[in-house]
């Protein structure tokens, strides 16, 4: 087995394109670009440039790609590829995705080193920060289980960004970014590689070793509550969906607790881990069906942020919760009309077991408040009904109050991850109450993605809350310049960013 997640030497430098020591030169170009800052570079292509901008080969189109040799002994590159950034040319966001795309490009071109070169508007730490990132995630190879395959690795990369070498305080600035976003971009890629993961290597017991070892050489704690110990909390929401299984059902809690965190705000981290969704009794179509494998895509990215988290010593406790299980139609799996009831008391009717995400997340979120969270975010692949409303680009955004729904708002937006707030107004709550229990789990077609967030906010209280519906955007479909195929790592530096900002919203419920 290939691992999906082997990476280059990457580091940041300072200097110009004609003095970096790398195979291939990468520099981010636009509309109307003359390359006024490297008035060089067209002479050592022996004018290779000068004729791509005649032919039209040379476009700042969003992605599209020109290389050329570099024909000048003077220079140690020996290629240049020019890659477009539309007309957004200087957001955070798009060198991001520029030089993910960048690094799948050097890979298919088995290339052995290259140079990132930031240029203006895009000399910024923040910007060296998001390359370092995008550069990183270009390198997750999905194919992990390829005998043949080619998982070429391009062994050295830089970040690089003009200026004086010999000034320190600039060189530990970019320094520091290019070494937060490489710690992003790997977390992101560790959560990508669990959620690629077959339902038969990733059962829920393996899903706990894996948080183990994503702990190790940090300070976090890993407690692993098995099947005794969650009938004991009386969680039957998770118990109810894991009896279909021969597997027995986990509860991972991932806590970071740094020195003088205890009077501060905790943050709690929840995430959807059921390692396969058959549907259960309610089962699903099989067109597709094996992409199920990725309906922990939420617990993987709650884990993956909490080692990202230590290791940049955010000063908050936070607690990550991942219930853990698989969804299938055995024969002592719930039906529908069954009731079960929570941790907390309330009872539940099932009228589809193919919604059972909410039912663990609603064990967990009480058992995340019952650790001391004060802030809740859950993070799950719930509903086919927000890819029906978002598409693939965005994840639904729920929850209260608005205060704390846009502090996580702000944090997306940093970490790139896009997302939209939609309503949980207290009337969409008829949709879910049953004529024999308190709740029932589904609450018909109509707003069913915001029907799922109301289950969920059944069991907060009045603790803020913010609920990703990811289930659009944990997965590609197909490939894209700046993604491959495959597991997309969503909302792992989203609840890192919101961590770390913390004193923007200390005080929201407090």
């Amino acid at each position: 087995m290939h691992d999906a997640t082997l990476r280059s030497d990457l580091r940041a430098v300072s200097g110009t394109p004609s003095t970096l020591d790398a195979e291939l030169l990468v520099l981010p170009t636009w509309d109307g670009d003359d390359l006024a800052d490297v008035p060089e570079l067209d002479v050592a292509t022996a004018g290779a440039l000068a004729d791509a901008r005649a032919r039209g080969e040379w476009r700042g189109k969003a992605y599209a790609t020109c290389l050329a040799a570099l024909t000048d002994a003077a220079w140690p590159a020996r290629r240049v590829l020019l890659i477009g950034t539309g007309p957004d040319r200087g957001s955070t966001g798009q060198i991001r995705r520029v030089a993910a795309a960048a690094m799948i490009e050097a890979r298919g071109r088995r290339v052995a080193s290259l140079a990132f070169c930031l240029r203006a508007p895009s000399q910024t730490v923040e910007a060296a920060q998001a390359a370092a990132e995008g550069l990183t995630l270009g390198e997750f190879d999905g194919g992990s289980y390829k005998t043949d395959g080619d998982h070429h690795v391009v062994d050295r990369v830089l970040v690089a960004r003009a200026g004086d070498a010999g000034d320190a305080e600039q060189a530990d600035a970019l320094e520091r970014a290019v070494a937060r976003g490489r710690l992003l971009g790997t977390c992101s890629n560790d959560a990508r590689a669990m959620a690629n993961e077959p339902g038969n290597t990733l059962t829920p017991t393996v899903f706990a070793d894996r948080a183990r070892r994503l702990a190790e050489g940090t300070s976090l704690t890993v407690d692993v509550l098995e099947q005794q110990q969650i009938e004991e909390l009386g969680m039957g929401l998770l118990l109810g969906v894991a009896r279909g299984s021969a597997e027995p059902p986990r509860l991972i809690v991932v806590e970071h607790e740094p020195d003088g965190g205890a009077d501060a705000p905790v943050l709690g981290l929840v995430g959807k881990g059921i390692t396969f969704d058959s549907g259960g009794i309610s089962l699903k179509p099989p067109e597709s069906m094996e992409l199920m494998k990725d309906d922990m895509a939420g617990g993987a990215a709650v884990i993956a942020a909490m080692r990202a988290i230590s290791l940049l010593g955010v000063p908050i406790r936070v607690i990550g919760v991942v219930p853990a299980t698989e969804n299938l139609p055995g024969g002592r799996a719930i039906k529908p009309g069954d009731v079960l009831r929570s941790a907390d008391g309330q009872t539940v009717e099932v009228t589809n077991t193919d919604a059972e995400g909410r039912l663990i997340l609603g064990d967990a979120l009480w058992y995340a408040k019952r650790c001391g969270a004060t802030h809740l975010v859950d993070v799950a692949t719930l509903t086919g009904g927000c890819v029906v409303a978002l598409g693939k680009i965005t994840s639904g955004l729920f929850g209260a109050p608005d205060r704390w729904v846009d502090a996580v708002r702000r944090a997306a937006g940093v970490a790139g991850d896009r997302v939209w707030p939609l309503p949980v107004f207290d009337e969409y709550a008829d949709q879910i109450r049953s004529d024999i229990a308190d709740l029932k789990n589904t609450g018909g077609r109509a707003a069913s993605p915001i029907t799922a967030a109301m289950f969920l906010k059944a069991f907060i209280g009045d603790t803020p809350w913010a609920h990703l519906d990811v289930a659009g955007t944990a997965w590609s479909e197909e490939a894209r310049p700046y993604q491959a195929k495959g597991p997309s790592g969503v909302a792992v530096r989203t609840l890192v960013e919101l961590a770390c900002a913390h004193a923007g919203w200390t005080g929201i419920g407090g």
